[in-house]
């Protein structure tokens, strides 16, 4: 990796930012036709899909398990489809039922602090620093003012606690999955991501056709929605993912989870006529700030 992350890994991540801060609108048409796991499996299920003809189309194909590493690039391809989309996408779908849906956004912005120790034990080069932890904390102080405290009020449901453990949970599930991301041999970036998705959707999708069975009719908005989900927000996301983590590494990647809360209000704003709160203008500062300050200078020739 570079000194730098470079400015098409910067276009990469506010892209995804963008993408993930849709997604939050996607979600809720789609659950008004189907359940939570039904949402979770069906992107996953045709994101895969859509990736692996892709890969086909371009005669890549998915790794390969007879040569030297493919055992190993699939056993990581398995741990990102556990981490980075089946296991953290069925934990959200569940906790936001009985929390309060600030603090899933909130919950999201903790992902880069999960990241920093992680990375610093495991990916050679991204040792943690006091300007990459301050930067992290200024950001994350920004999300907060954003969501504002009523992320954190009760709603008095009995399962609430385990609720906001599980979102929690999702923040570290993707924290790990980036770092397995990283840590994966050397392959081709597309083939890595079809396979990941493959291996998400092996495991996500019997799961949900025990608990919700299969999908009954649904009207087109819903159906629209959950394609979107499955194309942007899964597959493609999926791809950039790769592409950026193996690029500028996972503490660079996890940046993407400050500018999330924004995006949605934002587009909350815009598309569904929501107010925008007082507060944005503060924590937008904030966030850009914490972002810019985690930047790498890039080193200058003889040390200069």
């Amino acid at each position: 990796m570079s000194d730098s992350p470079g400015l098409r890994n910067w276009l990469k991540l506010i892209s995804l930012g963008i993408i993930w801060g849709a997604s939050f609108m996607s979600v809720t048409i789609a659950l008004r036709d189907f359940g939570p796991l039904t949402v979770v499996a069906s992107r996953v299920v045709l994101g895969a899909a859509a990736l692996y003809l892709v890969v086909r189309a371009l005669g890549i194909g998915l790794p390969d398990w007879r040569t030297p590493d493919g055992k190993r690039i699939w056993g990581f391809a398995l741990l990102m489809g556990i981490f980075s989309n089946a296991l953290p996408f069925t934990l959200l779908s569940w906790g936001q039922k009985y929390v309060a849906s600030g603090f899933a956004g909130v919950c999201m912005a903790v992902v880069p602090l999960f990241v920093l120790p992680l990375a610093h034990v495991l990916v050679p080069g991204e040792r943690m620093s006091l300007r990459k932890v301050v930067s992290f904390t200024i950001g994350f102080v920004g999300v907060l003012i954003l969501i504002g405290l009523d992320a954190f009020q009760s709603l008095g449901s009995d399962f609430e606690a385990w609720a906001r453990m599980a979102c929690l949970g999702a923040a570290l599930c993707y924290a790990i999955g980036s770092i397995c991301t990283r840590l994966c041999p050397p392959t081709n970036m597309l083939s890595l991501s079809a396979a990941a998705l493959i291996c998400g959707a092996a495991l996500i999708l019997p799961i949900a056709l025990w608990q919700e069975g299969v999908p009954q009719a649904a009207s087109t908005t819903s159906l629209v929605a959950l394609i979107y989900l499955a194309i942007l927000p899964t597959a493609f996301a999926q791809v950039m993912i790769v592409q950026v983590v193996r690029d500028a590494g996972p503490s660079f990647m996890s940046l993407v989870n400050y500018q999330v809360p924004i995006w949605s209000v934002l587009f909350g704003a815009v598309l569904l006529r929501e107010d925008l709160p007082p507060q944005l203008l503060i924590s937008l500062v904030l966030i850009l700030g914490g972002l810019l300050l985690g930047r790498k200078r890039r080193r200058t020739p003889y040390g200069a």
